[in-house]
């Protein structure tokens, strides 16, 4: 696995909060903290051209980056490692880390968007974000590892164009997270820059 980069400080146990309850369901057990957050990782994936893997939910016309929720005992970390296979299909090999958000990014998910069993203690999702670069090869992303697949298409998509387009309630976060990591990648353009091009570009008449 790759080396925790020196200028990011493995987390300690004040780093995950207080958890207040484990749910149990069949076939999972759900970590929340006191204000009723899960804690989750992010994963944004980049190429040789700081462009983001860019994944579309299966039978959905919704994308999103790859994410996931920490088990009980396991590292940020680890999780981010199990997820990446789980819904990319890339090895601990194919990557390296370039940088993570140094505090939790947090979301609050609508009510009608949280399963009823988790009503009444589920708030939302407080997140680590991992960037990373791809070092295999295009090829090894495999969307379907995993026997319950989250994405079934994917393209490459522009370092700041996820803002834009993911869902509402997980605008801010995207952001967040982009911004915080935008330092790793070198001759990347600023998120101003970016939506002056995507104006001109609008504004550019249909010859």
């Amino acid at each position: 696995m790759p080396v925790w980069p020196p200028c990011l400080p493995l987390p300690n146990a004040a780093f995950y909060g207080k958890i207040a309850a484990i749910f149990i369901f069949p076939g999972e057990r759900i970590m929340l903290d006191r204000e009723g957050y899960r804690p989750n990782v992010g994963i944004i994936i980049t190429n040789h051209r700081n462009e983001v893997f860019w994944g579309k939910r299966v039978r959905e016309h919704s994308w999103q980056f790859p994410q996931g929720g920490i088990k009980p005992g396991e590292s940020p970390e680890a999780a981010m490692y199990r997820e990446l296979l789980e819904e990319v299909g890339l090895l601990p090999h194919h990557v390296k880390i370039l940088g993570r958000t140094r505090d939790w990014l947090r979301y609050d998910v609508p009510s009608n968007w949280i399963r009823r069993q988790w009503r009444g203690s589920y708030r939302g999702q407080k997140q680590i974000w991992y960037l990373l670069r791809l070092t295999g090869r295009e090829s090894d992303v495999h969307l379907r590892a995993s026997s319950q697949p989250e994405f079934d298409a994917w393209r490459w998509h522009e370092y700041w164009a996820p803002i834009d387009e993911v869902i509402d309630f997980k605008k801010d976060v995207y952001q967040g997270a982009l911004l915080e990591l935008s330092r790793f990648l070198h001759g990347l353009e600023s998120l101003e820059h970016f939506h002056v091009r995507q104006q001109r570009q609008i504004s550019l008449p249909d010859l």
